[in-house]
């Protein structure tokens, strides 16, 4: 599903170039749940970004799915961000003029699907993730767990080769927190694959594999139970 080869990745130029990746191997196999840990500036968001093609290496190859994404134009990458890649963050994302229902159809609004269809498919979702009856409310009328169900229903809108989830819990408390993870280990076990960086060991425990980074280099990678 990904393979990463040497990649690199500096911010600035001359003294105040900052490396932020460096000679980086990577391979995940599909439907893996992966969970990528590091303090500030070690670099796991800065994997992230290129992994979830926000940003582009300074050098070195990446294929997701087969595809060679590393030396795309920003139109072809946001293609594939809308086509292959389920995306959760931490501050959820959401449109606060948006329903539940509006803000899962959202990435389908540039697709050939039509409006009914894609309400109908994210009611769908929203119900799979437990908000079939929240779908007309709007976030701020929302708990932040359910706001970020909602994501996690937007994530899966156009059938993801993979998910990839940035601190899922960062803004909750830890029932909550408890709740979301639940889920995505519900959506790993339904096939999906799961790429999620997290500081916390607890939310780590969840995946199946856990790559621990720092200053930009990968320490270790070691799977788990």
């Amino acid at each position: 599903m990904i393979r990463a080869q040497q990649l690199n990745k500096t911010f600035g130029q001359g003294d105040n170039q900052v490396i932020a990746l460096h000679g980086v191997d990577l391979t995940i196999s599909e439907n893996e749940f992966v969970a990528i840990m590091g303090t500030s500036g070690s670099g796991k968001s800065t994997l992230m970004n290129i992994l979830g093609c926000l940003d582009t290496p300074t050098s070195g190859s990446y294929q997701l799915a087969g595809q060679d994404v590393a030396s795309l134009s920003d139109e072809a990458l946001s293609a594939i961000r809308n086509q292959s890649i389920g995306f959760i963050f931490q501050s959820f994302h959401l449109l606060p003029r948006l329903s539940a229902q509006q803000n899962v159809a959202l990435p389908l609004r540039y697709s050939a699907i039509e409006e009914a269809a894609a309400l109908a498919k994210a009611a769908i979702l929203l119900d799979r993730v437990g908000l079939g009856h929240r779908m007309e409310h709007k976030p701020h009328e929302m708990s932040g767990g359910q706001r970020q169900r909602v994501a996690i229903a937007r994530a899966l809108i156009n059938d993801p080769k993979v998910i990839f989830a940035d601190e899922p819990t960062g803004n909750l408390d830890s029932k909550t927190s408890d709740e979301i993870m639940q889920l995505l280990n519900e959506l790993h076990q339904q096939g999906n694959t799961i790429v999620m960086v997290t500081h916390e060991d607890e939310i780590a425990a969840h995946a199946k594999r856990v790559i621990r980074m720092r200053d930009g280099i990968i320490l270790e990678d070691s799977s788990c139970g």
